[in-house]
């Protein structure tokens, strides 16, 4: 394997010859007729169809027959003498040859034809269905590791076949198309205005792919957990009999293929599943795939503000003045001129940051602040002198004091309005406002759970029961809420 890998490809010359342009296209037909199952070509075929291109038209089969000889010196073409048609000794001497294009050559020209066909632009796709065929084969692999099917070496050959495709397939299909989706040519089309046409497809296909890879890798992740490489032994030496039996002249020299296959399968659950030390590629393409989704999101949104941005508002500023012409009294318009045009001679007013962590603090509770204009000018900078750390342990021991106490009042207030062991709004007539708010944030934390419980800032489990359509209102110093009428039920000792 490795002198294979250092040695020099001398079948490659050809696509950067000086003389490449005809080169190429002797084993461009060579390889066409080899698709076509005629492997044996003559020079007067070859030459034949050279002359068809008006670029040829000039070109003798003498060059020709020096070209092939090139290329066969290359090891792009093998040559067989035809001796079947031979009258004379002097047409035996001439070696009249027949071409036939090498292994390299074929899989260089196929490379070559597909690269052509593709252009400059990656490839590559989101196909739903390769996940789904993967995980038909492995259901199908876990039914004969499983039980005890006489499932032939063949197919479990051909399965195993189908397996590697597979994952071939949808590694190479999902790298290339984010590679696409990255170049520098998408970008520049998503920065279009047309690209707004095409949004709602391109997100459709993204979403549907996120989706049913969510649901067939999950069914995929289990298989791949139990079917680890001891469970795929006697898997893998039926694949590997089977290898064996295909006929080669050549002795193989893979020493050992159980380890080969086993690393295969090992490569394919950690796309998967990961390892301790990486992260699976599974987890990767779901966030390209959502960062994709959200770059598209922000590109429309750029788009369309720059459209709105630059769109003519003669229309709506025609509505509004017949509006405003419609009306006979001025207060009316007024109002009308509130919504539309907001407050006139507001004043702006800046207060420094507040100087408590309360969000429920109003700001008529708060202490006034003041605050000190600076220069606008470029030379200003304020003077600073170094000081010493000064430590706030009384003032933090207050402030927790303080704390414990506000709690403790408020446990002993919530506790007054406990019938048994549940607390219903609409038997209240009148509630404190902090207590309000208590009732208020374990509502709000109990609609985010299925069950409706939560536990309470005293260590109580409390589950919450909204009754639908029943309407209450809650009287505080502060003013009155009307809101659904709830039921807080205490579950538990607490």
């Amino acid at each position: 394997m490795q002198h294979s890998v250092k040695k020099r490809v001398r079948e490659a010359t050809y696509l950067a010859a000086e003389k490449a342009s005809s080169y190429r296209t002797i084993l461009r037909y060579c390889y066409i007729q080899h698709e076509r199952m005629r492997q044996f070509l003559f020079a007067e075929e070859i030459h034949a169809h050279l002359q068809e291109d008006a670029t040829f038209e000039e070109y003798s089969l003498e060059e020709l027959q020096q070209d092939l000889e090139q290329l066969v010196k290359w090891g792009n073409l093998s040559t067989q003498q035809e001796t079947g048609k031979v009258n004379t000794v002097e047409e035996f001497k001439k070696k009249r040859f027949r071409y036939q294009c090498t292994p390299y050559t074929v899989e260089f020209e196929r490379m070559m034809l597909r690269m052509e066909q593709q252009g400059d632009q990656f490839g590559g796709s989101l196909e739903r269905s390769q996940f789904e065929r993967l995980y038909q084969g492995l259901v199908r692999i876990d039914d004969i590791v499983r039980s005890d099917n006489n499932e032939t070496d063949e197919e479990c050959a051909q399965l195993w076949d189908d397996v590697m495709m597979y994952i071939r397939q949808i590694t190479q299909n999902t790298s290339d198309y984010f590679a696409y989706i990255d170049s520098e040519n998408a970008n520049e089309r998503m920065q279009t205005e047309a690209f707004l046409l095409y949004k709602d497809q391109f997100t459709t296909y993204l979403r549907d792919f996120i989706i049913s890879l969510q649901r067939t890798a999950l069914q995929i992740q289990d298989l791949l957990r139990i079917l680890d490489g001891n469970t795929m032994e006697s898997f893998f030496n039926s694949v590997i009999r089977h290898k064996g039996q295909v006929f080669r002249f050549e002795e193989s020299e893979q020493e050992n293929p159980y380890l080969e296959y086993r690393e295969k399968w090992g490569n394919l659950a950690a796309w998967f599943l990961g390892s301790s030390q990486y992260e699976s590629e599974f987890d990767k393409l779901q966030e390209r795939t959502n960062e994709t989704i959200r770059r598209v999101t922000r590109t429309v949104q750029r788009l369309g503000e720059r459209n709105q941005h630059f769109q003519s508002r003669r229309q709506d500023y025609l509505h509004l003045a017949e509006w405003f012409d419609s009306i006979s009294d001025i207060n009316e318009a007024h109002k009308l001129s509130s919504v539309a045009f907001g407050v006139f001679h507001t004043k702006h007013l800046l207060a420094d940051p507040s100087l408590t962590e309360d969000i429920y603090t109003d700001v008529w509770h708060a202490p006034a602040s003041v605050h000190e204009t600076v220069p606008r000018i470029v030379n200003y900078g304020e003077k600073t002198k170094a000081g010493a750390v000064v430590e706030h342990r009384e003032a933090k021991e207050q402030q927790l004091r303080e704390h414990l106490q506000q709690r403790q009042r408020e446990q002993e207030i919530l506790e007054y309005y406990v019938q048994g062991n549940q607390i219903q709004l609409s038997h209240l007539s009148f509630v404190e406002t902090p207590v309000r708010k208590l009732f208020l944030a374990w509502i709000s934390k109990a609609m985010v759970q299925t069950d409706r419980q939560v536990k309470t800032e005293f260590g109580q489990d409390v589950k919450v029961h909204v009754h639908p359509g029943a309407k209450t209102t809650l009287s505080s110093e502060d003013g009155e809420l009307e809101l659904p009428d709830v039921t807080f039920e205490f579950v538990g000792s607490g």
